[in-house]
């Protein structure tokens, strides 16, 4: 007979859940493992929502089990740690972002890409090694092993911090790794919602020159005044697009819907990378021979390794870095994901579980 979510474990847990592809949260019982010699266990303050909890609430790609907690930008305070746990302690401000496992011996775990690792397990609606399902941070408490937690620097406010967790490795990483993070190089930035905001920030704070690419002439004065971009192209303007031609050294494109490669391929310049992070639906058309004629690259990049996550929140911290947040009680949570679906946000909700998440019992 199946143990029910409340008796699982010992750790008493609340959150909210979904119960079916309504995708409708609401409270949810349940319950958290005792915290093992590894793991270390800490009270949730705050809780980002991402794009990927409202396709897994819905099961948008058919992927999902109820019932379904989600949330993987999560951050709060260590309450308690295990015997051999090294880097963590009582009282540190520490994060869960995307993943919470992985097999940690295969060549993507070796080489600090666990992120890539066939056997990564999602933060939210997985199977933990236990076989247990792993429900994620619109709940009070979290328990996970050290190696999937990152420490954040104390100068950071929480609520700004957690979506960094996935919107900031996400961008961060390919920056990184595809070397578009050197200083006076020109990178493009497809995109200004939740990705694309906190891609001009590092960016700008790598030292790059940076242009926001976007359909909507409107958000020019926003990426310029607030975001800090140094210019701005107006993708559906032909004017703008044939004037920067050739002049980017790279492309971070966070774009989840369909659209066309072809004029930002066009925007590279010879030996150029067009890096996609966004994940539309269906596939893009991808045209060949402009990148033949310019050794030029068009890549994917997804989340990041746990070094680089911690890395990526240490810079965060060194250059004041944080999302640009609306702060939600968890009742409104339901309302969020219909904003969301309009991208009616600027530019991450964040549930404030600390204050607002209440247990009936």
């Amino acid at each position: 007979m199946a143990v029910s979510p409340e008796q699982e474990h010992p750790k008493k847990a609340f959150g909210w859940a979904a119960r079916d592809s309504s995708g409708v949260l609401s409270p949810f019982t349940f319950s958290r493992r005792a915290t093992g010699e590894n793991d270390v266990t800490f009270k949730v303050l705050y809780c980002g929502i991402c794009h990927t909890d409202l396709h897994m609430v819905k099961n948008e790609w058919g992927l999902s089990t109820y019932p379904l907690i989600p949330g993987h930008e999560i951050v709060g305070v260590v309450t308690e740690v295990g015997s051999k746990v090294e880097k963590l302690k009582v009282g540190d401000h520490v994060g869960v972002g995307y993943m919470i496992g992985a097999c940690q011996s295969c060549d993507s775990c070796s080489n600090n890409a666990e992120n890539y690792c066939p056997e990564m397990i999602p933060t939210s609606g997985a199977k933990y090694h236990d076989g247990t399902t792993t429900y994620g941070g619109y709940s009070d408490i979290m328990v996970a092993n050290e190696h999937f937690v990152v420490h954040v620097p104390d100068n950071l406010p929480l609520h700004g911090a957690a979506p960094l967790l996935c919107a900031g490795v996400t961008t961060y990483s390919p920056l990184r790794y595809f070397g578009l993070d050197k200083p006076g190089m020109h990178v493009g930035v497809v995109g200004v919602g939740g990705l694309g905001h906190v891609t001009v920030k590092f960016a700008k704070a790598m030292g790059v020159k940076v242009t926001v690419i976007s359909t909507s002439p409107n958000k020019k004065a926003e990426a310029i005044e607030n975001l800090g971009a140094d210019s701005f192209l107006v993708s559906r303007d032909d004017g703008q697009m044939k004037a920067a031609m050739g002049t980017m050294d790279g492309i971070i494109d966070t774009v989840s819907a369909v659209h066309p490669l072809l004029p930002l391929i066009g925007l590279l310049k010879n030996n150029g990378k067009l890096v996609l992070v966004g994940a539309p639906e269906k596939p893009l058309e991808l045209p060949v021979f402009p990148l033949l004629m310019g050794r030029k690259i068009v890549a994917g990049s997804a989340v990041g390794g746990m070094k680089e996550t911690q890395e990526m929140i240490d810079f965060a911290g060194k250059h004041n870095i944080t999302a640009n947040v609306e702060v939600i009680p968890v009742d409104y949570v339901n309302t969020a994901m219909e904003r969301l679906i309009k991208t009616d946000v600027r530019y991450r909700f964040v549930i404030d579980i600390a204050n607002t998440l209440k247990s009936s019992s």
